[in-house]
């Protein structure tokens, strides 16, 4: 056995036993020993080594983990033209905000006009009606009546067309007339709907040369952020096979610096689980498809109410400011159905939960369950947490399950949720960390890319601080503590993905997977974690810089 010893000016382990070291050993992909030098020195004396000192001046933590990104969704809208109310830093430009609305039919006419050819669809993502005012397809209409114009939601589950888009879906009202989620006069197709839009847009968005430079793109966003493991926490949004094929071709190769674990959608969009290709009968079929990075476990993914960006999440009383209602994504019945199957499978279930309404069908169902068959380390895990309420979270640690939340809600939307959608109080207090923790309930951040940026640090720092994007903090009481929110997005996001004896922490045995930071966290101020940089990381024991 050969051995690379990396030495660093620190390294945090996320191990309590042994929290900090200078020296860690690895061979074959594995960590062999962290320590020091002296202790590690059986090792060195028993098998040829190398020291590399190239971290010396750097600190070292467990490879970043994101347990609930979207590779495919990402695939499809990097290669948008992106108008957001947020900056967005990518690595290969920076998107400036913009406000208004005025200010965003400039910016897409301006796109509109410099477009090469005159009937190439122009596809923008990052609408959001706060900050961008009215859209539907009498705007849309006013830039351009002969070319495309598709405006995506900031949510992804929400989109607005114009007329020129609808003739070049081949789409009638008569086709969607009965259709609940889909107003044609309007151009607007969300939720279940949006399955109706995407299945017209399928053979432009998933033509294999445009999704795999997608792809090519997300492979740049997850290295950017520090990521060695992320979970693509719902497999065959689009196509399964094809999204299969083109995962394999672009990122099972040497050159990428992480692995995907990967959990399907239980239930396909607006279907029911007998209409579903991936049921519990046929579930185990899928990992006879593993490779070394792309792999599938024993996790599915289910959904109850409808996306948080969208406003459409199901919100209990007093509900919306302007008293509009939200939607389900599965009709609740739906819902308990297929989770009953999986559940009495044996599997661990994923549940999309945005409103305190969604995450009571969650747990209504889940109280069912563990009555009709009690389960141990179930890991049954609420994902995304938008709202909720104490008692919830109490309610949450009674019956075992986990929490990975996007924290990044409280930046983007604190205040405007505040002042537009649901009033203070609640504004101030979506996803409530802190109780979790306290009640001890086990809890991670994820970013939903591109739902937020995929970046760790800055959800770490967003759980720490909760300063929204005005600069104000909100609900103090619900901050994670710096190790609490360095924990989030490496051990305990481990969990989330069953992959903890694996990944997550830097111990002998695990996977010798190293973010490399140019600065301690432990050492920086709260409030400026989010900047500190990033080298580059370290998969399986095989050093790779972030280029530029």
């Amino acid at each position: 056995m050969d051995l690379t010893v990396y030495t660093a000016r620190k390294i945090h382990t996320m191990n309590p036993s042994q929290p900090d070291a200078t020296a860690v050993a690895v061979a074959d992909g594995l960590i062999v020993e962290v320590g020091t030098l002296d202790t590690m020195a059986p090792w060195l004396e028993a098998h040829p080594h190398v020291i590399d000192d190239r971290f010396a001046g750097q600190v070292l933590m467990p490879g970043f983990i994101d347990p609930h990104l979207h590779p495919s969704m990402a695939a499809i809208l990097l290669p948008m033209h992106f108008i957001t109310a947020m900056e967005w830093r990518l690595p290969w430009r920076t998107s400036a905000p913009v406000h208004g609305h005025n200010a965003f039919l400039a910016r897409l006419s301006d796109i509109e006009a410099n477009l090469k050819t005159p009937d190439e669809p122009l596809f923008s993502w990052g609408y959001h009606e706060i900050w961008h005012g009215p859209m539907g397809r009498e705007v849309l209409d006013g830039i351009s009546e002969t070319r495309p114009i598709i405006v995506w939601q900031r949510s992804f589950h929400e989109i607005f067309v114009n007329g020129a888009a609808l003739a070049w879906m081949g789409l009638q009202e008569s086709d969607v007339a009965d259709h609940p989620q889909v107003n044609f006069a309007a151009g607007r197709f969300y939720e279940t709907g949006l399955s109706v839009a995407l299945a017209r847009f399928r053979p432009y968005l998933l033509e294999p040369e445009r999704f795999r430079a997608g792809l090519e793109r997300v492979r740049q966003v997850t290295h950017f952020g520090g990521h060695t493991t992320i979970g693509d926490m719902a497999v065959g949004l689009f196509d399964l096979e094809m999204e299969w094929q083109a995962l394999t071709a672009v990122l099972e190769n040497d050159d990428t610096p992480f692995r995907v674990h990967m959990t399907p959608r239980g239930v396909e969009r607006g279907l029911t689980l007998d209409q579903s290709r991936i049921n519990p009968d046929t579930f185990g079929d899928l990992a006879k498809r593993n490779t070394h990075r792309l792999f599938f476990s024993d996790h599915v993914k289910l959904f109850t109410d409808g996306g948080y960006f969208a406003q459409l999440m199901q919100v209990g009383a007093p509900g919306f400011i302007d008293g509009h209602a939200g939607e389900w994504l599965m009709a609740p019945e739906h819902f308990e159905e297929a989770a009953r199957a999986y559940w009495m499978a044996g599997l661990k279930i994923h549940v999309h939960c945005t409103g305190d309404l969604g995450l009571e069908l969650a747990l209504d169902v889940l109280e069912k369950l563990q009555w009709e068959r009690p389960r141990f380390n179930h890991g049954f895990t609420i994902e995304h947490f938008g709202l909720s309420t104490p008692e919830q979270c109490r309610r949450i640690a009674d019956l075992g399950a986990m929490v990975s939340a996007n924290v990044y809600y409280l930046y983007e939307l604190g205040d405007a949720y505040w002042r537009h959608s649901i009033g203070y109080e609640r504004a101030s207090q979506m996803s409530r960390l802190g109780t979790l923790v306290r009640e001890g309930v086990r809890t991670a951040l994820h970013t939903d890319f591109t739902m937020a940026p995929a970046l760790p640090l800055n959800s770490a720092w967003v759980a720490a601080n909760r300063i929204n994007d005005k600069g104000d903090v909100m609900a103090p009481l619900e901050r994670l503590d710096l190790h609490q929110a360095l924990r989030a997005i490496t051990i305990d996001a481990a969990y989330m993905l069953g992959l903890e004896d694996q990944v997550g922490s830097i111990r002998a045995g695990k996977k010798a997977d190293f973010t490399v930071l140019e600065a301690d966290p432990y050492e920086t101020p709260v409030e400026a974690l989010k900047d500190i940089p990033i080298w580059g990381t370290v998969f399986e024991g095989r050093p790779f810089p972030i280029a530029g």
